[in-house]
């Protein structure tokens, strides 16, 4: 389907800027979004709400499988609704991305997500925002990017997203707790987190995210697959 539709995918650790770049490139695309991320957020969600252990592979998958999701789009946003619940602000936690790490460990979860990921891919385009999209989702994606920065950038800017949400945060529990996420996702037996063989790896430690999308841009007008003004 990615070869008659023009497909971008941007992959990455957590905090290297990939949800902010890949929403920003879509809107200004006018492309569809996959934000991956959330639906592993979510299955983890919907297993807390059904008393189902993490750990429990084929019942999470069963749960991810049937996973009753919706993305209403609002003037203030999109909201992210879980079996009618709005859980927007629960799954954007950092408990929550520790648990949706765990989830996204188990194969057959991937397996029941993938078909769910692929349909994202319509016209007029896909930006895929996540850790397999260029790897397992879209392989033949036309342009495949791996965005990456230091940990402890990366955990400075989560520290910062936090404060600004007046919410408490040490930066020493942070740095650990993504030290913890990238080796689990970079050890997990299926689809571990690094970059496709033809993707283009941009450290964004010391870049803006004027600086990021414009570069990204460049890289998508160098294909032919778009223009942004």
């Amino acid at each position: 389907m990615t070869k008659s539709i023009p497909v971008l995918t941007i992959d990455g650790p957590g905090g290297a800027g990939k949800g902010t770049i890949s929403s920003l490139l879509a809107k200004r695309l006018g492309w569809h979004l996959l934000d991956s991320g959330a639906l592993y957020r979510l299955t983890a969600a919907a297993a807390i709400k059904h008393d189902v252990a993490l750990d429990n592979e084929q019942s999470v998958a069963l749960l991810a499988q049937s996973l009753d999701v919706a993305f209403p789009v609002e003037e203030g946003g999109v909201r992210t609704l879980l079996e009618g619940e709005d859980v927007s602000q629960l799954i954007r936690t950092e408990q929550m991305g520790e648990r949706a790490s765990k989830v996204a460990a188990l194969p057959a979860v991937r397996g029941a997500l993938l078909q769910r990921q692929r349909d994202f891919c319509q016209l007029p385009g896909l930006v895929a925002d996540g850790r397999d999209m260029g790897t397992v989702v879209f392989t033949d994606a036309p342009l495949k990017v791996f965005l990456t920065a230091s940990a402890e950038e990366r955990a400075r800017r989560r520290y910062l997203q936090l404060q600004e949400a007046g919410m408490n945060a040490s930066l020493s529990s942070l740095l650990k707790e993504i030290q913890a996420r990238d080796a689990r996702d970079t050890q997990r037996s299926v689809a571990p987190l690094k970059p496709a063989d033809d993707a283009v790896t941009l450290d964004t430690t010391r870049l803006s995210i004027p600086e990021v999308v414009e570069r990204l841009s460049e890289l998508l007008a160098q294909k032919g697959l778009a223009s942004v003004d």
